[in-house]
This record gives structure tokens, C-alpha cells and sequence, in this order.
């Protein structure tokens, strides 16, 4: 490969949370330290452990060579390749500059969103198991979420019910949904018949959909992503869009998202929120991070980083196979999580969920809680490591843990 998924990078001491909140008491949610003889593996924050694409780098440093850092308007080359990014990725076409707006990021995008679509105190539909950042911005904003629990199918894939979303649409006066695309937790990279389904549903009892679509551009072998607004032109403008090259290119420290809203009276009106605070406003850096990240090579890299993943994805779903019986994973198709049901593996060594997580966290394994995802005896586990960290991992678990 051209660019570098095997070195293993030493982040103590940079500011990474995944790693400098582990035996420290400054986080709120205190990791402790495991216990001796074993280093930190941190496979629980969703960020990457890889360098990235060095054009991010030199698009940063070129720019702070200059020395002035006042205001600033966003540049022509910012649109042009965001533009030309979801073309060549995604299919799309027709996307303007006028129908991209800045977000400093994608969950406050969303309430921003919400804020235009809803009153306080609305029920919004949410598929579950979902996103931890959901609940807490829906929940402090006082929104009610209304779960529409996914179901597996024969082939233990994640498929969204909607019957039961009707049923939920109909009783709780539902007209706004937050969906995610592809999925977080799950990994779900949602077919075009799925969409198509949902959207017929959501036309036929007039809900307007806020898409979350930050992962849409890690997508594992043979799938692909399918933008929700491009499903048809109602879905276009019922849809509005959230984008980031925060998870893509692992640039969550440096603040940035967008929207994408063609419904000229709605893109108006979720500007004039995002707006009111005086502090949705694009950092000089940020801009050209995204510059640097938009380049022929970050198409490159996010290829390479794909085929990464899919191995990363293929080998723990494999071992956790053969290894850990009783516990089950369906394969993610997109994103770099895997998200384990432990139920049958906790009933059967009579442990709890807890007693398994802190299992782990004591050889160095640091995984999530899946409780935060509604998942009631699940663990989250982030793969965007070297496939050798990603190996060392799971010989722990299978050596220390899950015997």
C-alpha cells in the first residue's frame, strides 16, 4: 500500500482521549488503568489510530506559515471539492455551493435541524440499537425519542422493521425521524430498496428526515453508499443531510462538519439557527484541513483505508467465530465498529455484563459499554487499529476474558 495502516502510534501525551483517559481521574467517565504487564489497546472512542493522509498536514502548515489569522470567508477550493468529493464517492450530482452549509459539528447540525423541523417536547422516530450522542442531544434539547427496534434477519443482518415504524409513525403523530446512515452501531450500509421503503413511508405520513450520513464514506468490501437524498425527489426535499470528514479522516479534534439541504426554505431556515449562538462559525484551520483532506490523494488513502478495514472487519468477525462461543456479531457492512451481543456468552458463564467489560479494560482492552447504544448486554469495539494491535486484542480476550 501506498500509505502507512502498520505503524503503531505512540498517542500518550497528544491530547488523545483514548488513550491519556485511561488511570487518569480529568475524564468524567474515568477508564482505569489495566493492571500490570499490559498496554492500552483503545478500541472504545471512535477515532482512528492510523496517520493521516500527510496532504491534511501539509494543507495546515502551508496555511499557518502565514502569519494572520483573522476573519475570513470560506474559500471557492472549500465548495468546489467538497463538490467534487461527493461526485466521484457518492454519485451525486446537482449538488451547488449554495446547497452546502458549515456545522462545527454533525449532532449539533442536527438539533439545528430539529430546532426548524419540531417543537420542544416533539416525539422524533430513532431506530435502536443507536448512536449514545443521539439520546443525549434529543433528551437535553426536550425531544422525546420514539425507539423502532431493527430486527435480524435469517442471515443475521440488521433490518429496520416498518411495520413497526408505521405502527410507532401513526400513534406517537410522528413527523420529524433522525436516521443514520450507514448505521452506528449496527454498520449497516442500507440498500436502495431499504431506502426506498422507508422514504415511501415517510411520504405517505409526512416526515421529514435528518440523516446523519458522517460514515458514509468508510464502506467495507462489496457494499456501497446510497445518499438518502438521492432517492427520488421527494426524498431530496424532505432529507436533510449531515457530513463530516471528521470520521473519514480522523480530524474530530479539529471541529467541522456540514450540511447538505436542497429544499431552498428549509436550507434558510436551519441556517438562521445554526446561526443565532454566533459560535457555528468554520476555524481558518479546519477549512484547509478539509482542503488537504479533499485531495486526489485522501481519495486514494480513504481507498486503501477501506481495504484495511474490510480485513480488520473479516478477521475479528472470524476469530470472534471460532473463538468465543456465544457470542454473536453481525457483520458490519460500513463504519469501523463491530457490535457484540454477549447475552448468550454472560448467561451461560453466569457473569454480567459489567464483570466481561472490566474483564477486559484489566488486560488492556478498552471496548464500550453497548448499554449506551440501547444494546442491554452489548460491547462496541472500534477496529481502526493495525491489524497487529487489532490480533493482540482479541488473543487477550481469548486467553484473560472470554475462556
Amino acid at each position: 500500500m501506498k500509505y502507512d495502516f502498520t505503524t503503531v502510534m505512540d498517542r500518550r501525551g497528544k491530547d488523545a482521549l483514548a488513550v491519556d483517559a485511561v488511570g487518569g481521574s480529568s475524564f468524567a467517565g474515568y477508564m482505569p488503568a489495566p493492571r500490570e504487564g499490559f498496554d492500552v489497546i483503545p478500541m472504545w472512542v471512535a477515532d482512528m489510530n492510523f496517520p493521516v493522509v500527510p496532504t491534511i498536514q501539509e494543507a495546515i502548515i502551508s496555511r499557518v506559515h502565514h502569519p494572520a489569522f483573522g476573519y475570513f470567508e470560506t474559500s471557492d477550493e472549500y465548495y468546489d471539492l467538497t463538490i467534487r468529493w461527493q461526485e466521484k464517492r457518492n454519485g451525486v450530482t446537482g449538488l451547488k455551493r449554495e446547497h452546502i452549509g458549515y456545522e462545527n459539528g454533525v449532532l449539533g447540525g442536527i438539533i439545528s435541524a430539529l430546532n426548524v423541523l419540531c417543537s420542544r417536547g416533539d416525539n422524533i422516530l430513532i431506530h435502536t440499537p443507536h448512536y449514545m450522542g443521539f439520546t443525549n442531544i434529543l433528551t437535553n434539547n426536550g425531544y422525546n425519542m420514539v425507539l423502532s427496534p431493527m430486527v435480524k434477519d435469517e442471515h443475521q443482518v440488521w433490518r429496520m422493521d416498518f411495520e413497526d415504524m408505521e405502527k410507532k409513525i401513526i400513534e406517537n403523530k410522528i413527523h420529524t425521524a433522525l436516521f443514520c446512515s450507514p448505521h452506528n452501531p449496527c454498520g449497516r450500509v442500507w440498500e436502495r430498496w431499504e431506502l426506498e421503503k422507508m422514504m415511501e413511508l415517510f411520504q405517505k405520513h409526512d416526515v421529514y428526515v435528518v440523516c446523519d450520513e458522517i460514515w458514509s464514506d468508510l464502506i467495507l468490501d462489496g457494499h456501497r453508499h446510497i445518499p438518502l437524498q438521492s432517492i427520488s425527489e421527494d426524498a431530496r426535499n424532505r432529507t436533510i443531510a449531515m457530513y463530516a470528514t471528521s470520521k473519514t479522516f480522523n480530524l474530530a479534534g479539529l471541529v467541522g462538519a456540514y450540511h447538505i439541504i436542497y429544499n431552498k426554505r428549509l436550507r434558510d431556515r436551519v441556517r438562521k439557527e445554526s446561526s443565532l449562538s454566533h459560535y457555528n462559525d468554520m476555524n481558518v484551520l479546519s477549512m484547509h484541513a478539509q482542503i488537504g483532506a479533499y485531495q486526489p490523494e485522501g481519495h486514494e488513502w480513504v481507498d486503501e483505508l477501506c481495504q484495511v478495514l474490510t480485513g480488520n472487519v473479516n478477521f475479528a468477525c472470524d476469530f470472534i467465530s471460532k473463538h468465543f462461543q456465544g457470542v454473536e456479531v453481525s457483520k458490519p457492512q460500513g463504519t469501523y465498529m463491530i457490535f457484540l451481543d454477549c447475552t448468550r456468552w454472560c448467561e451461560e458463564h453466569g457473569k454480567s455484563i459489567d464483570e466481561l467489560l472490566n474483564a477486559g479494560l484489566e488486560v488492556g482492552v478498552y471496548w464500550q459499554d453497548g448499554r449506551l447504544f440501547n444494546g442491554p448486554c452489548h460491547i462496541r469495539m472500534n477496529l481502526a487499529l493495525p491489524l497487529s494491535r487489532v490480533k493482540e486484542a482479541f488473543e487477550r480476550l481469548e486467553k484473560f476474558v472470554l475462556l
